[in-house]
């Protein structure tokens, strides 16, 4: 089996180049045998991606972080997806101390009084369970797009996960937000139903709204902070240590029609 590294980002690049969705899939899993792993929050891009790996049997192991804050949308497109596909998703939940002590000391609504407060509480509910998810680990799928903001369009199809020590793959990165919506409806993948009330970017319920024509695909995330700090931790890239940049306006965002 081989090992992950950053000298093998780019001969990876090169070979999925061109590829479709499922060509990366399959070809980058077929790397790292058992040591793949995809994490899904069940919004369109990473329903997609869930439907490619269990419609093809792919080798990838498929799991979420449950912070306990989601959407009641976000658990039941979560069940669809069990009854559909009948595969496992296996769950990673926060430290049960660490959330206690969280709430005893500051409340459960702390992350709005503070971006200090707000990456805390991202930390324990959702980088420290993923710590744990990708311990071990040799490849990472995910669902970011490069549409999605400016700070993801500075990343790769192909990255190095230099915190996690591992190589990370973005299948769907140069799709557009209509060609996901083209593809789940010819597909009949079950879709979050609140991307077509608005929402764009969806995670935690208390964190996260629907946004309006005109605005970026972040801006539905912690809305009440500057547009200087639009991740929560889980995809951070490069050496870059500073505030992302801002985020510029993508006409794009309006949700698809339902059936």
């Amino acid at each position: 089996m081989q090992l992950p590294s950053e000298g093998r980002v780019d001969d990876l690049r090169q070979e999925l180049a061109g590829r479709s969705a499922v060509e990366i899939l399959t070809y980058a899993a077929s790397l790292f045998p058992e040591k793949a792993v995809f994490s899904t929050s069940f919004g369109i891009e990473d329903q997609i991606i869930s439907h490619l790996i269990f419609t093809n049997n792919l080798p990838i192991k498929v799991f979420t972080l449950d912070t306990a804050r989601n959407f009641q949308e976000t658990y039941s497109t979560w069940n669809k997806t069990l009854l559909k596909y009948e595969k496992p998703i296996e769950t990673y939940f926060p430290n049960q101390q660490s959330v206690q002590e969280l709430l005893l000391n500051k409340g459960p609504n702390s992350f709005y009084e503070s971006v200090d407060n707000r990456k805390e509480c991202c930390y324990i509910r959702k980088v420290e369970p993923l710590n744990r998810a990708l311990a071990g680990q040799h490849l990472w799928f995910t669902g970011i797009r490069a549409e999605q903001s400016a700070n993801r369009q500075e990343m790769h199809p192909v990255e190095w996960d230099e915190a996690h020590q591992l190589i990370k793959v973005h299948p769907l990165y140069n799709w557009t937000w209509d060609q996901c919506w083209e593809y789940v409806r010819e597909q009949g993948i079950p879709v979050n139903p609140l991307h077509k009330q608005g929402f764009v970017s969806i995670g935690c319920a208390p964190c996260t709204r629907a946004i309006q024509p005109g605005e970026d695909f972040r801006a539905g995330r912690w809305w009440w902070e500057d547009q200087s700090a639009k991740e929560c931790g889980l995809h951070t890239h490069g050496t870059h240590d500073g505030p992302d940049p801002v985020v510029e306006p993508i006409t794009s965002t309006t949700p698809a029609p339902s059936n």
